[in-house]
């Protein structure tokens, strides 16, 4: 991507990563990721984090094509993860006198990665200033979001926040790096809510803390380190907001169900062709077929949600397994939950689930629907037909 400017002294300098299929190793990336960093040039110059190494062979070109000819004077580190931070060191080497901006928590991880001269560390504390000419920085904490030294950076002369992870997103930048100039909800909310839900809802208690600390800065940009820069940015706010609070979307229900030949499948279907009479929204997903950021990604859109397993050598199948593991780490609240499942002798999924539920302490709803053997409506229809008025009474 080329630098782009955003206003007289800010400016893109961020990068589209298409080739990474996962995310952290682990989440899927369908349409690419942005690394966003940004770079003030007034009268000092500030960078505000990098990004991954390997991404961008051109990465410091465009810087110096900014500075043209100036020096760098500062490096902000808003957060430490690699795909912010690690060409910290790469731009040590081409700007030598940089002054490396964080927090003590920031200095604390950053000596475990690279060794930092002292007369290049500038530690700064909450509120901390720094006048770059008409551009005023200014240092706000932000800690567990999503990392303990994370924090972001206010610029006071144009009211933007360059806030890293938070109001970020998944998918590459495809024409426009403005939500103005995009179709948001068509091509990039979806991907920005299974980022929340899986990157960052762990710690919504402490988005909260966040959006109350920002509450009283005047802010008409927001620009985060991955997906679309906000010049509207009452409406990302509004949606950290209401995802943080854990208030869902949909007053609909998500069946999640592990099926090895197809009866616990039958049982899904059941359940979710009885709710869909009664005019209920469902999602229905095999956890096998499915990754488990998609189905997180419902389930913290929608209001209920229903769990269903076979038995699998005396256990819950192991992908059941690894969606309850995952449920457990982000700790979705304030949803309806039931269980259900199929065995052909002992039960043995459904009891792993009823443990898995009671150690989250998740409220069940309705009956737990049991089947054993060969899949028929006749088998588990007096029980389907209480769960789902149950459901439907708890939606009301």
């Amino acid at each position: 991507m080329k630098e782009i400017k955003i206003s007289d002294h800010i400016w893109f300098v961020g990068e589209n990563d298409r080739r990474k299929e996962l995310f952290e190793n682990n989440w899927p990336l369908p349409y690419g990721v942005s690394l966003n960093t940004y770079l003030v040039n007034d009268e000092k110059s500030a960078l505000i984090d990098t990004m991954e190494f390997g991404v961008a062979a051109n990465y410091i070109a465009k810087i110096r094509r900014v500075l043209n000819g100036k020096p760098l004077d500062y490096l902000v580190v808003n957060h430490l993860e690699p795909d912010h931070a690690s060409m910290i060191d790469g731009v040590l080497q081409a700007f030598p006198g940089v002054k490396v901006v964080g927090n003590m928590q920031t200095f604390k991880i950053l000596q475990h990665y690279y060794t930092i001269p002292e007369e290049n560390k500038l530690q700064i504390k909450d509120g901390d200033e720094i006048q770059l000419g008409e551009s005023v920085l200014q240092f706000f904490t932000a800690p567990w979001v999503h990392w303990p030294e994370t924090m972001v950076t206010y610029e006071k002369n144009t009211k933007t926040l360059f806030s890293c992870d938070a109001f970020g997103g998944f998918g590459a930048l495809d024409g426009g790096i403005y939500d103005t100039n995009v179709n948001f909800e068509a091509h990039y909310m979806s991907e920005m809510r299974r980022y929340y839900s899986n990157i960052v809802a762990k710690y919504s208690n402490m988005v909260q803390k966040a959006l109350a600390k920002l509450g009283g800065l005047d802010i008409a940009r927001i620009c985060p380190s991955h997906g679309l820069i906000w010049n509207n940015p009452a409406k990302v706010i509004a949606l950290y907001d209401k995802w943080s609070r854990q208030e869902a979307e949909t007053n609909g229900v998500v069946i999640a169900y592990a099926s090895m030949y197809g009866n616990t499948e039958q049982m899904a279907d059941h359940i979710g062709n009885l709710l869909g009479e009664k005019g209920i929204e469902v999602r229905t997903f095999d956890v096998s077929k499915t990754h488990v950021s998609y189905i997180l990604n419902e389930i913290w859109k929608y209001k209920a949600v229903v769990l269903g397993t076979c038995a699998y050598n005396t256990k819950m199948h192991p992908m059941m397994e690894h969606l309850c593991n995952e449920i457990g780490l982000n700790e979705p609240k304030n949803k309806i939950w039931s269980l259900f499942g199929s065995s052909t002798w002992n039960g043995a999924g459904v009891k792993d689930l009823k443990k898995f539920a009671e150690e989250a302490k998740l409220e069940i709803c309705g009956p737990i629907v049991e089947m054993t053997g060969g899949a028929s409506p006749e088998k588990i229809e007096r029980e389907a037909e209480e769960l789902v008025a149950a459901l439907i009474e708890k939606l009301k």
